[in-house]
């Protein structure tokens, strides 16, 4: 097996995974600290170093709140370790890989993980590479920094570093996707045959990546999963860039909250100290996200794929079934009436005729999935120019005394397959539909077509790219994959297109 590898940078030693044909390494530098001098700079190149590095633990995770000490559901999934090491040097990332020497030329799955660009991290349980590198992938999971240490604008830093102003944490996972192409072979991957995924602002982090002009050829093909957030009724959009000045204003009045007046004078400041401050800052501010610099991000992702005006790239993109859902308040309106020519305008009479608007509900009317029109629209418009992608929706019971339904982000133990890892009581068709989602994924990654066999080598349902002809949406159900090629409804097409318009409209 492959127990070390040779980096640009020095020999690594990893450790042989629960399944010994599998090599995991862990906490593999890609670039150098960015500490000092380096905090809110584009990620500097990282140092070599003498004999074989040991790579069997992850290494520190970015700074966040620390893990663990709320009650929210994700404390309870996930999030379960306080004492997890944490610090701002954390610029590592994680290989899974089953070659037994490089040259293999294995396929690639570079994953980005969520957490709103505010927290998360690759030693995040659900995010074990294993059963996916059984499958003959090379695994690699990028860390990257996230809230103002990753994501902070500010005058000073647009006039001393014009070529890196901004989206320190989006240059991260940059860096790590070169680092891929330099020196994955030695893992036994294949640098063409590379596919970016992530989830929520992971997957929004790809969308980022797909839009921006200098990664050409780094990947060729993008799992997009819950991260198209629009909402149809309020014309809000989550993870739409900020414009630069805008960004650098929010800056100012950072500084003017820690107290400090200079650059310098934040970057002296312990990270920790950082940290809890910005955590404060943000019970009554706008956190930090990714920013229109036109350099790294030259717009709105989601209105750049539709355009065409990003990489070339086969997608695959979808929701779960009980996260984000929109509807119309009626509590905050005096009628249906009034809420439809308010959202709407001249369409109101066309919203109001839809059945679906006339059912009542505790949260109000019509209860939409804004990121499942958003797919649909965007991929029906996709197909039109020659472009595939392929639609989902995860919708199976999630079992738990806590009655979660699928909310945001429970598709991740199936993805990766490690439900075993989760304290929830999932039985033998959780474990069926995880293996399956997980043959489609890593079909995916290998061909650029989630279509082929699962591992007992029957074919799998077929999985058709979405189109106004064919509008294939696969559904994971309870009982296993099941492709839903029925058009949407009347309504949802409806929600769909005005979608669309909104998007067609951003330059």
């Amino acid at each position: 097996m492959l127990r070390q590898a040779k980096t640009e940078n020095g020999w690594v030693r990893g450790i042989e995974a629960a399944d010994p044909r599998i090599t995991a390494f862990k906490g593999i530098p890609f670039a150098a600290p960015p500490v000092g001098r380096n905090r809110w700079r584009a990620p500097q190149p990282c140092e070599s170093w003498a004999g074989v590095r040991d790579t069997s633990r992850f290494a520190p995770i970015s700074m966040q709140w620390i893990p663990g000490l709320g009650t929210d559901i994700y404390c309870r999934e996930w999030h379960v370790d306080p004492d997890i090491p944490m610090s701002e040097d954390c610029l590592y990332l994680n290989v899974w890989t089953p070659a037994k020497k490089a040259g293999e030329k294995l396929p690639v799955l570079v994953w980005f993980f969520g957490g709103g660009l505010q927290c998360g991290y690759t030693a995040e349980m659900e995010f074990d590479g294993e059963r996916i590198a059984r499958r003959g992938i090379v695994v690699v999971t990028v860390n990257y920094r996230v809230g103002v240490l990753g994501f902070l604008t500010h005058p000073q830093l647009t006039r001393e570093q014009p070529q890196d102003p901004a989206n320190f944490g989006s240059l991260d996972q940059q860096a790590g996707l070169r680092w891929v192409q330099r020196n994955i072979e030695a893992f036994g991957g294949d640098p063409r045959r590379v596919t970016i995924a992530g989830q929520s602002a992971g997957g929004g982090s790809v969308m980022s990546q797909i839009a921006c002009p200098g990664n050409s050829g780094l990947f060729s093909g993008a799992v997009v999963m819950s991260a198209m957030i629009f909402d149809p009724y309020l014309r809000r959009e989550v993870g739409r860039p900020e414009k630069l000045p805008e960004a650098e204003k929010k800056g100012e009045d950072f500084f003017a909250f820690l107290g400090v007046r200079t650059l310098e004078e934040a970057r002296a400041l312990d990270a920790v100290t950082l940290q809890r401050r910005y955590e404060k800052y943000m019970e009554k501010h706008v956190p930090f996200f990714t920013v229109q610099d036109d350099l790294f991000c030259v717009g709105d992702p989601i209105a750049l794929y539709h355009h065409g005006a990003c990489a070339d790239v086969v997608m695959m993109a979808g929701c779960t079934g009980d996260e984000f859902l929109n509807t119309v308040d009626a509590a905050d309106e005096p009628s249906l009436q009034a809420a439809a020519e308010r959202i709407f305008g001249g369409d109101a009479g066309t919203f109001l005729s839809f059945p679906e608007t006339h059912v009542r509900t505790e949260q109000g009317y019509a209860p939409v999935s804004g990121i499942g029109c958003t797919v649909m629209g965007l991929f029906a418009d996709a197909a039109k120019n020659g472009k595939k992608g392929y639609c989902y929706r995860f919708d199976p019971d999630i079992p738990g005394w806590d009655r979660p339904g699928t909310f945001h982000s429970s598709d991740l133990w199936f993805w990766f397959e490690t439900l075993a890892k989760c304290w929830r009581p999932f039985v033998g068709r959780h474990y069926d539909l995880a293996r399956q989602m997980c043959d489609y994924f890593c079909n995916f990654i290998r061909f650029g077509d989630p279509n082929g066999r699962d591992l007992n080598g029957e074919p799998l349902p077929r999985w058709t790219p979405y189109s106004e002809e064919t509008p294939c949406t696969m559904t994971f159900l309870r009982d296993g994959a099941q492709p839903a090629a029925e058009p949407p409804t009347p309504f949802m097409r409806f929600i769909s297109e005005k979608i669309m318009e909104r998007i067609r409209r951003i330059p």
